[in-house]
């Protein structure tokens, strides 16, 4: 990548950064691309080459927090292996994701704007439901091994996810408790896993 290429990423990342600070703290009706510009240190007109828009910008912050979600696409059901330590593996991934700082932040202007702009919060979640699709493909693989009981793949992977979030996003987003400790992180990933298996497993 040449020089100007990599200024511009720069740029591009600053004013990504700085749209998440602003809008957790004002809000997004209350955010003006001239905020935005002075906060991450360009001019606003280099904003709008960027993103034409404020929906623009709020757009691809989503799309920073679809985008971290992707990893857990990414691990597939290995046929033939053992299901616990797959399903172990999956949880450790999400559990990392939900504990990212960054991702947080996202979560959070993401879910401020929610509160004001409904609409905005459905197309959110079923971009966020398309998201979480790796799981639920997990699951189905691993009943067609034969390894889990029949079942809605979507409604047991939200079963699995939702132990999670109880403990190690929704306190830390809503009521700014701190990240579980590594060992507090293994004993929920633990328990949530054997929950499961208990009630769906072979």
């Amino acid at each position: 990548m040449n020089q100007p290429d990599k200024l511009t990423d720069r740029k591009r990342a600053a004013i990504i950064t700085a749209a998440i600070a602003e809008f957790r703290a004002r809000g997004f009706e209350a955010t003006s691309m001239d905020r935005i510009a002075a906060a991450a240190g360009v001019s606003k007109r280099t904003v709008y080459n960027h993103f034409p828009s404020k929906d623009d910008l709020f757009e691809q912050i989503l799309q920073e927090l679809w985008d971290c979600s992707a990893a857990l696409n990414a691990i597939g059901y290995q046929q033939g292996k053992p299901l616990k330590p797959q399903l172990m593996e999956l949880m450790r991934q999400k559990m990392a994701m939900l504990r990212d700082e960054y991702f947080l932040d996202l979560v959070r202007v993401a879910i401020a704007e929610a509160i004001h702009a409904p609409q905005r919060a459905g197309d959110m979640m079923t971009k966020l439901g398309k998201k979480e699709e790796g799981v639920a493909s997990f699951l189905r693989a691993a009943q067609e091994d034969k390894v889990l009981k029949a079942g809605d793949p979507g409604f047991m992977s939200h079963m699995l996810q939702g132990q999670l979030k109880s403990f190690a996003l929704w306190p830390q987003v809503a009521m700014g408790k701190a990240p579980l400790t590594p060992q507090e992180q293994e004993a929920v990933i633990t328990s949530t896993v054997d929950m499961f298996l208990a009630f769906y497993g072979i």
